[in-house]
């Protein structure tokens, strides 16, 4: 279950770096919506319903709006939407603001700029699928905030939790490299945490049952939740409750719920 309070550590003093901050902080999300649609046609609209709700606008507003709470300032932007689903974004970003000199040379280099992924960037990609056999559909979208220097990922946890219908949540946080003092010692974390969940919110934290495996010595930190409240209505897609019988509500809310607990684990229930 989630902690019931958590403390944030003291702020320790700034270190004094020679040079940049080279620490990369990495957060990855994978994000999950489950809904049951009953008839063939239902799940059609169901995808097709995401497939518009989640468009490539869509998705680049909500990154956008993710650069500008962790103060980062953006270089380029990509979109793709794809045929039959699914879209994806990736925004390049940097910490200082740009010169007049470096924004012409990024509008020229956009296709160099872009390949080098592995520095500051924000990234997203989405996955509607639906199993013809059960009437679950389950919609995916993979989240990737990857900063190097002072900016931090970790201020833009609550704001992508709540753009979207968040069932399920994985969190990965990696701290990566080091970086230089001015007396020359190599640091591998510029920051203390114990736990993704001290940067969550409580109000959203309340929401879902959390899982915590940290890895300390690897600067390793990952955070699972499943959300508690379970209202088989809220689940339906193009079907009224009232329309099935007392079984039939007992038996899609069995399936929903094996669902959710099968990708909350990543292990398959028979």
């Amino acid at each position: 279950m989630c902690a019931k309070k958590m403390t944030r550590p003291r702020r320790s003093r700034k270190l004094k770096l020679d040079g940049f901050n080279n620490l990369t902080k990495t957060l990855s999300f994978n994000i999950y919506d489950i809904c049951y649609a009953k008839q063939p046609q239902a799940r059609k609209e169901y995808l097709e319903y995401i497939d518009e709700e989640y468009n490539s606008d869509r998705l680049t507003r909500i990154l956008t709006e993710v650069a500008d709470i962790i103060g980062a300032n953006i270089l380029n932007i990509s979109s793709q939407d794809y045929d039959p689903m699914g879209a994806s974004v990736t925004i390049l970003i940097a910490e200082e603001p740009l010169t007049p000199q470096s924004e012409q040379t990024a509008a020229l280099q956009s296709e160099q700029v872009l390949a080098h992924l592995d520095k500051s960037h924000l990234c997203v990609h989405t996955y509607p699928e639906s199993a013809p056999k059960s009437g679950i559909s389950t919609f995916r979208v993979d989240v990737d905030v990857s900063t190097c220097g002072k900016i931090s990922p970790l201020r833009a946890l609550n704001h992508l939790i709540s753009s979207f219908d968040s069932d399920i949540v994985l969190v990965d946080y990696k701290v990566r490299g080091f970086t230089r003092d001015i007396q020359g010692n190599k640091h591998y974390i510029d920051h203390k945490i114990q736990s993704i969940q001290q940067f969550i919110r409580k109000s959203i934290r309340d929401l879902y049952q959390c899982v915590d495996i940290n890895i300390y010595q690897e600067n390793l930190f990952h955070t699972k939740m499943l959300l508690k409240d379970f209202n088989l209505e809220t689940y339906l897609f193009a079907t009224a409750y009232e329309d099935f019988s007392e079984a039939e509500k007992k038996q899609v809310k069995q399936l929903l719920q094996q669902e959710m607990t099968e990708i909350f684990y990543s292990k398959n229930i028979y």
